[in-house]
């Protein structure tokens, strides 16, 4: 359970897309085969594709579901930061005290959310894979690191 002073930002709906879709072309890949491996050996009772056939529509509506409600790409805390899902991010977790500057950037046309930390390390989001306001993580990402640094409005 996370903390009022945690924020969590879910994949956006043409993300969850992308990896419902690749299950879903790994699970035909695994049924054809499958079923070509039945139709060939006559090892097995053909009864056997039906189940892995509702076992993979189980998993179908488990990862969708895991994906839309509990998977989250960025988890602003009261201590840090965290960043999941996202390859290229650079530093992964950080302390609000590491960060010295949050920019903005297009590196190849996608707009993200550079945190510059010490060391001249960073992390880099790609705020279209968040299903947020661009803007609106923007704000609260500012309103994060001010209190984590414990800086009051005036």
């Amino acid at each position: 359970m996370t903390s009022p002073e945690t924020s969590d930002y879910r994949l956006s709906r043409p993300f969850v897309a992308r990896f419902v879709g690749a299950y879903l072309l790994v699970f035909a890949l695994v049924v054809f085969g499958f079923t070509g491996f039945v139709a060939v050996t006559d090892s097995l009772p053909p009864d056997v594709l039906v189940v892995l056939l509702v076992v993979g529509l189980v998993g179908l509506f488990g990862l969708g579901s895991w994906l839309r409600s509990k998977a989250y790409v960025v988890r602003l805390g009261a201590e840090g930061y965290e960043v999941k899902m996202i390859r290229g991010a650079g530093v992964k977790q950080a302390a609000w005290s590491e960060v010295e500057d949050v920019v903005t950037a297009s590196p190849r046309d996608i707009p993200c959310v550079v945190l510059r930390l010490s060391g001249g390390r960073t992390t880099t989001v790609p705020v279209e894979a968040l299903a947020v306001d661009r803007e609106q993580f923007v704000r609260e990402l500012q309103d994060h690191i001010d209190r984590g640094l414990g800086l009051r409005p005036i």
